[in-house]
């Protein structure tokens, strides 16, 4: 097939196919014919209508049907033949009859984009930071506050309420003798001196014992979410239903069997967390530095995106957030997502994507089965079986996608790190469990 390529804008490139009419009518004939044999229509026995009545019911779309395949199947030899590098599919638009001047073939204009080439730039101009922290008897003593945290208990007392307590109560606000949305509630339950109310709020709360009845003045702040209360000054009637002080458990052995220890051995415990967390930790400083050295590599390596995958990445990412809203009850299925809103994150991804795949191809950084291993072991590791967890991995090879891709991305932020300017920075846990790194 000899065709030429026109370059247009930017990565989006033209080419004219030229489809064989007597291909086309025959394939269309022969569709027409099934059609008939299968078509049901009133006043014809099955199979017997007339096939022009035929052409008049199906014949518009089984044209188009054909002339999809048959310039699909000529694009994609194309493809072949002239080893063309298409990212994405923008066009197919048949020519004006007038420009057709065969009558043996039917013309389609394609336009579609090609894949930028890639030159991985001077990583060496770059500057990285590599994140580091320690994980000492002090960090797994906070863990395990943390874990206290989680397991306490409320015991109902007959005292003033204080701070640290939980209270439940019912409100009804009034501004200007006024009820307003979300100024009332029922049997409402909050901590005290956790900020989870306005401080007017919690101090008129403060003191009070159960079942007494206070008016309480609340002044919104000028920046409050609701414009509709914001700087303005509430009158709340607050009943006081339920007083509860929080017990934490002691650091025992029931403590430590409620974390998973059979034996309730606090030493085996805290060694236990200490690997957990130190597990976590390294996920999350890996992360931070990787996002570093992505930044990095993409400084260095400007890149043209293909505008057709930036599209596709970006209904991708819509839908999950759709399916996010959805799984938390938030009927995300209905939501209409402007696209637009997702651009950017999709251009990044792209980008980064891009980028990543022609490092490893450039340097040949694709994992060894021992990396690989590495990985599953590691992720196997937090399960109670891992072996049935590495079995599992190992069952078929798809299962291995997700620590293969893992292992060639680390591989490929190794290299980056090699070349660049690496700054070490030594964050404290309390920052390291406090961040997100980006994906």
């Amino acid at each position: 097939m000899s065709v030429t390529v026109e370059k247009l804008d930017n990565l989006e490139r033209k080419v004219i196919l030229s489809l064989n009419w007597d291909e086309i009518r025959t394939k269309v004939n022969a569709r027409m014919k099934a059609a008939q044999k299968r078509a049901r229509v009133d006043g014809f026995r099955p199979g017997k209508a007339p096939l022009k009545m035929i052409d008049a019911m199906y014949g518009y779309g089984i044209r188009d049907e054909v002339l999809n395949e048959l310039t699909h199947k000529a694009f994609e030899e194309l493809i072949v033949s002239e080893k063309l590098k298409v990212a994405g599919l923008k066009s197919l638009t048949a020519l004006e009859d007038a420009e057709q001047d065969d009558e043996k073939v039917y013309k389609i204009a394609v336009v579609f984009e090609e894949f930028p080439e890639i030159k991985i730039g001077d990583l060496s101009t770059q500057e990285v930071t590599k994140i580091t922290t320690e994980i000492g008897e002090t960090e797994i003593d906070k863990t395990v506050e943390i874990l206290r945290q989680q397991r306490t208990r409320f015991n109902h007392v007959e005292r003033e309420a204080q701070n640290n307590d939980r209270v439940i109560i019912d409100f009804n606000g009034k501004i200007d003798g006024e009820d307003f949305a979300g100024g009332s509630a029922e049997n409402y339950a909050f901590m005290m001196g956790k900020e989870q109310m306005l401080p007017d709020f919690e101090a008129g709360v403060i003191g009070m014992k159960e079942n007494e009845v206070k008016e309480v003045f609340v002044t919104f702040p000028e920046d409050y979410q609701s414009k509709d209360v914001a700087g303005k000054t509430a009158i709340f009637t607050i009943t006081l239903k339920n007083v509860s002080e929080a017990v934490l458990p002691e650091v025992n052995e029931e403590f430590a069997k409620s974390l998973g220890i059979e034996d309730g051995d606090i030493s085996k415990m805290r060694t236990e967390i200490k690997k957990n967390v130190e597990r976590e930790v390294n996920r999350r400083v890996n992360e931070m530095t990787k996002e570093s050295a992505i930044n990095a590599l993409l400084a260095a390596t400007p890149i043209e995106v293909p505008s057709s995958i930036v599209a596709e990445e970006a209904k991708n990412l819509a839908e999950q957030m759709k399916e996010n809203f959805a799984a938390q009850g938030m009927g995300g299925k209905d939501l209409n997502l402007p696209l637009e809103m997702f651009n950017e994150q999709a251009k990044r991804r792209v980008s980064i994507s891009l980028a990543m795949g022609e490092l490893v191809r450039d340097q040949k950084l694709e994992p060894t089965e021992e990396q690989i291993k590495k990985i599953v072991s590691e992720f196997a590791d937090s399960y109670e079986d891992p072996q049935e967890v590495i079995d599992w991995y190992y069952s078929d090879k798809k299962n291995l996608q997700g620590p293969t891709s893992l292992a060639i991305e680390q591989n490929a932020v190794d290299y980056i790190l090699s070349k660049a300017k690496v700054t070490d920075k030594v964050m404290s846990f309390e920052e390291v469990m406090g961040q997100q790194a980006r994906a």
